[in-house]
């Protein structure tokens, strides 16, 4: 499972991080970021869920590895 930020989308509101703060950062500007890759550590994916659809931009994209 990996998350990525879309940049275009973000306005900052830093639910991501306030929610899942091993996944996502933020910049200096208060963005969120994603913490290193963006693959979720196993046991930090229903964490992964709730950022994603927390995100009131819908600017956290979450892909499902096989």
């Amino acid at each position: 499972m990996n998350v990525q930020i879309n940049p275009e989308r973000c306005q900052g509101h830093g639910r991501c991080y306030d929610i899942a703060p091993a996944l996502f950062g933020e910049d200096d500007e208060g963005y969120g970021t994603v913490i290193g890759d963006g693959v979720v550590p196993p046991g930090e994916e229903r964490t992964a869920r709730l950022a994603v659809s927390n995100c009131p931009e819908s600017a956290i994209t979450l892909s499902e590895e096989e």
